[in-house]
């Protein structure tokens, strides 16, 4: 039995991700921002208080973790405030993974111990998204990326803080702290899927009917099961040699819609 951190574990990816975890006999801490079953730590990771207590709550309760899956994030659509989107989906989600990295540690020398983001197909389903947000992100400056992303639509710095994502997890997991450590990084980058969020963005009166017009090549969005089984692989043993990878879980959609090679990734002012 392993010991696994999941937030938004109450529901979505994360409950499906925490469920699929203990049915596989581990034992899982889950966190949230909301009192629920399998929710073991409350706290809200858009405030720096709010990730310390969660830090501090996954502390008390081990000091092993084998893995850790920040699945907690909020959707950009109208009405959401764009400086909520980036300190949730990123800097919370960041958080975690920095202040949890000692007990990571813990667990590579206990067999091992894998962080799985959570990317979207987003980063490059939507063009035009802003760029200067993901840069702000990656620089490790809150309030610059607040600053950025209150000047444009939620909806247009969802996928900002998703590359973010991504891209911390390829830059910093070849580093001697992470992969070095045996903690490997990776994420896997979801398509429409079947959870609360989605209905969220379906409900949208503006970028609702965006939601099912994306082409899929399994002809239906997807489910929270499939991308879970997706994040179980990559914390297995049988990933133990990836690191840094981005994992379309998108029933085929970023493949239809770029066969050859996904524009976006590009961003310049990136320090390495």
């Amino acid at each position: 039995m392993k010991t696994y951190v999941v937030s938004g574990a109450a529901s979505g990816i994360g409950a499906a991700t925490a469920a699929m975890l203990r049915g596989q006999g581990h034992r899982v801490i889950g966190v949230d921002r909301t009192p629920a079953d399998g929710v073991d730590v409350t706290a809200d990771l858009s405030t720096e208080a709010g990730r310390a207590e969660a830090v501090a709550g996954v502390r008390a309760l081990t000091g092993t973790v084998h893995g850790l899956v920040p699945a907690a994030g909020i959707a950009g659509h109208t009405g959401v405030d764009s400086r909520l989107v980036v300190s949730v989906n990123f800097f919370g989600a960041i958080a975690l993974v920095t202040g949890l990295h000692a007990e990571l540690t813990a667990g590579a020398a206990d067999g091992g111990a894998g962080v799985v983001l959570l990317a979207s197909n987003s980063i490059t389903g939507m063009p035009g998204w802003n760029a200067p947000v993901a840069q702000a992100c990656l620089r490790d400056d809150e309030a610059l990326a607040r600053e950025g992303a209150g000047q444009v639509d939620s909806v247009m710095v969802y996928p900002s803080t998703k590359a973010a994502l991504a891209w911390w997890a390829r830059r910093e997991g070849v580093k001697p702290e992470w992969a070095g450590a045996g903690i490997r990084l990776n994420s896997v980058a979801p398509g429409a899927t079947e959870t609360p969020m989605v209905e969220e963005m379906r409900a949208d009166p503006v970028f609702g009917p965006a939601v099912d017009s994306y082409p899929t090549a399994i002809g239906r969005t997807g489910r929270p099961q499939e991308v879970a089984a997706a994040i179980c692989f990559l914390l297995s043993e049988g990933a133990a040699s990836i690191v840094g990878a981005v994992l379309f879980v998108d029933g085929g959609t970023d493949a239809m819609l770029h066969p050859i090679s996904p524009p976006g990734w590009e961003v310049t002012g990136i320090e390495p």
